[in-house]
């Protein structure tokens, strides 16, 4: 079923686990994960940043819609790392249900303004918004790749950031990176951090960056208070893994139905296993 962000994550948010944000590329990306979530009756978020839906574009969106409408499982579909009030616009006139508005790099003054415009946007015709305070690493230089400094969210902030926007969901720097975590870096997240934010603030919380660091790191924070996790990195380097291996040198191959379903099944043993971590299978009961 079709879902907003809210609609997914109060229900997480109460019951204490995370739910999944996947960014998707192409059909069979989404399709794959779709019939994956609910095969384990896993909730989940569709995620798309902007440079994803340039790829994608509006046509697409229509049809993942039309798939959630007869999922058996909560589905949102979200802007991801929106980055201006216009991009926020289209999303709305796509017809996401969610959409994230990523001022964090911008002075708190800023980031609070263009938050809440969105918000008051937003909200009139329904929609969900989630918005970010610190910034996340770098690793890379995609779209979604963060700030060259971390700066950690502070409990304080946080709770004036949330009453000065009335976002419905806080993304939170407290450690992660986006990308890949290059030789020799070791991520670490600052649970006691999560947990002091978390008291001080009861709304759902997002973990962005969550490729590459330790399971247990994030099994633990999936259940203190972070209640949404993007990944991005993971599923798709497996994916493409598989599918450079699948393609081989032959030139002859080149129907999509011998080449994306191997693909397809690599990505999902990877998103099967977030899935258990977050502690997020079976979770489809608890929308009914």
């Amino acid at each position: 079923m079709l879902t907003s962000g809210d609609g997914v994550l109060k229900v997480a948010n109460e019951a204490g686990f995370a739910v999944p944000a996947f960014n998707i590329s192409d059909y069979a990306m989404f399709q794959g994960i779709a019939d994956l979530c609910e095969e384990l009756q896993a909730p989940w978020i569709v995620a798309i940043h902007p440079d994803e839906y340039d790829h994608i574009g509006p046509d697409l969106i229509a049809a993942i819609i039309a798939r959630a409408h007869r999922s058996s499982v909560p589905m949102a579909v979200h802007l991801d790392h929106g980055g201006t009030y216009e991009q926020v616009l289209t999303s709305i006139q796509a017809g996401y249900t969610s959409v994230m508005i990523d001022a964090s790099v911008k002075p708190f003054e800023e980031n609070v303004a263009l938050t809440r415009k969105v918000v008051e946007t937003a909200h009139a015709v329904g929609l969900s918004v989630e918005g970010e305070l610190g910034t996340i690493g770098a690793n890379d230089s995609y779209g979604e790749s963060g700030a060259t400094e971390v700066i950690y969210t502070t409990p304080e902030d946080a709770v004036k950031f949330v009453e000065q926007t009335g976002v419905d969901s806080l993304a939170i720097a407290i450690g992660t990176f986006h990308g890949l975590y290059p030789a020799g870096m070791k991520p670490e997240l600052k649970l006691e951090l999560l947990k002091e934010i978390k008291a001080a603030l009861p709304i759902p919380l997002v973990l962005h960056g969550g490729s590459n660091n330790p399971d247990d790191e994030i099994s633990i924070a999936a259940r203190t208070g972070i209640n949404k996790v993007n990944i991005s990195s993971d599923i798709k380097v497996a994916y493409h893994s598989k599918m450079r291996e699948v393609l081989g040198d032959d030139p002859k191959l080149r129907e999509p139905l011998m080449i994306q379903p191997e693909c397809v099944k690599a990505m999902n043993v990877v998103a099967a296993q977030k899935i258990e971590l977050f502690g997020t299978a079976g979770k489809a009961s608890l929308y009914h």
